[in-house]
């Protein structure tokens, strides 16, 4: 099966590594050292991220008018 290239900009995943507590780990060994549990939770805290900047655009969309 094909990799699909990566949506999140290398930037955010350093971020969101950083804000989670296993950006050492990133640095040692690569994205391939990170342990399932922290690739999850690094994906649902950029759903979150997303989510809220829906929201946002949402209530000043609705502010707006």
């Amino acid at each position: 099966m094909a990799r699909r290239k990566g949506i999140m900009s290398s930037r955010l995943k350093e971020e969101i590594a950083k804000e989670l507590g296993f950006y050492d780990v990133v640095e040692r060994e690569g994205w391939g050292g990170i342990k399932s549990r922290d690739a999850g939770n690094m994906v649902k805290r950029a759903i979150e991220m997303a989510q809220e900047g829906l929201a946002q655009q949402a209530n000043q969309n609705n502010s707006n008018k």
